[in-house]
């Protein structure tokens, strides 16, 4: 009588490997997802890299990249590691002996899937880790983790069956990985290139990330008396510029103004984690967008040159403006929605 050949053990244990590290991801990026959603701190244990001026988790989570579609990243990992479980733990569900047919299709359709799911996330996480080396430059242990895991369900995945041909497995890999990449280019591209700049020169962009203990980015360009006068101008007709200590738009127009004169503005910060923060009184005026300006009862959002602010206000003196940036911005440039 001849002895079936016993599986390797990856192969038997690698649908409840993956079930159960998705399992944890999921409660990770969920517990991430409510701190997001409520403006709480986040637990982090990177605190040495933070005491040395590193940054830290709570800086990657209010940074731009932390939300798409106005919605928080972690909810759509959240998503992901969800289908990740289901994929992986789903056919074991069905009784092999009573409806092997069922769980024979449904286990071929699934490492499909799995496949799928496991190259999508990990080129999406290696994406965020060179993020968070080389723009962010800050260190997040909930986003290293992630990322293992991302690449813990690709190496479970190709070695955990036996492939029959292993030629489409890299053909689907390949091109996963070249639509996933493709589509996080894309999704990113206003936080990449974040200010609507015309011809004639380029405003300073952020450099690390946003300091929440100190309304966000460091302005960097001065100011002339012609800004400092329209600033004061705008606070006294009770204008008011709602923004949030990550948005780059926000730190755009800053820059337009100047550091000594956006400090004579009426800004209200909308993040909760921010300094001196007020989200209330963003919701309460219906802001959706940063940065958006509120005139006379009406909301501008976006970008505003200081031109058009001056209109808007009947400034009569239209300001020459000193800073050599302020005429490249284009008006109305598309905020950032609001995650919550």
């Amino acid at each position: 009588m001849t002895r079936r050949r016993s599986s390797p053990w990856i192969h038997r244990w690698s649908r409840l490997l993956i079930g159960g590290i998705a399992t944890l991801g999921a409660t990770l990026t969920a517990y991430l997802t409510v701190v997001k959603l409520t403006g709480a701190q986040v637990g982090c244990i990177a605190g040495e890299a933070s005491a040395a001026g590193i940054g830290s988790c709570d800086d990657v989570l209010s940074s731009p990249y932390a939300q798409v579609f106005g919605l928080p990243l972690s909810l759509f990992g959240a998503l992901a590691y969800v289908s990740m479980a289901v994929f992986a733990l789903g056919p074991l569900a069905v009784n092999r002996d009573r409806q092997k047919e069922l769980r024979n299709r449904l286990e071929e359709w699934s490492w499909l899937l799995l496949l799928v799911g496991a190259t999508s996330m990990a080129v999406f996480s290696g994406y965020l880790m060179y993020l968070l080396a080389f723009e962010l430059q800050t260190v997040c242990v909930y986003c290293i983790t992630s990322a293992t895991f991302a690449v813990t369900f690709l190496a479970l995945t190709i070695l955990g069956r036996h492939w029959e041909d292993i030629g489409q497995v890299l053909f689907t890999g390949v091109v996963v990985a070249l639509v996933t990449l493709v589509g996080t280019l894309g999704v990113y591209a206003g936080v990449n290139n974040p200010a609507g700049v015309a011809t004639g020169g380029v405003i300073p962009q952020p450099q690390g990330a946003a300091n929440p203990r100190v309304g966000g980015w460091e302005i960097t360009t001065e100011s002339g008396p012609a800004e400092i006068a329209l600033a004061a101008h705008l606070t006294e007709a009770g204008a008011k510029k709602y923004g949030a200590f990550w948005c780059p738009h926000c730190y755009d127009q800053k820059q337009l103004f100047g550091k000594e004169a956006f400090s004579e503005v009426n800004y209200i910060e909308c993040e909760a984690g921010g300094k001196d923060a007020q989200p209330e009184l963003c919701t309460e005026a219906g802001v959706t967008s940063y940065p958006t300006w509120e005139i006379d009862g009406e909301l501008y959002p976006g970008t505003q040159l200081l031109t058009e602010l001056a209109e808007l206000t009947d400034y009569q003196v239209i300001p020459t403006l000193s800073t050599a940036y302020a005429s490249v911005i284009g008006a109305g440039s598309p905020g950032h929605s609001r995650s919550h």
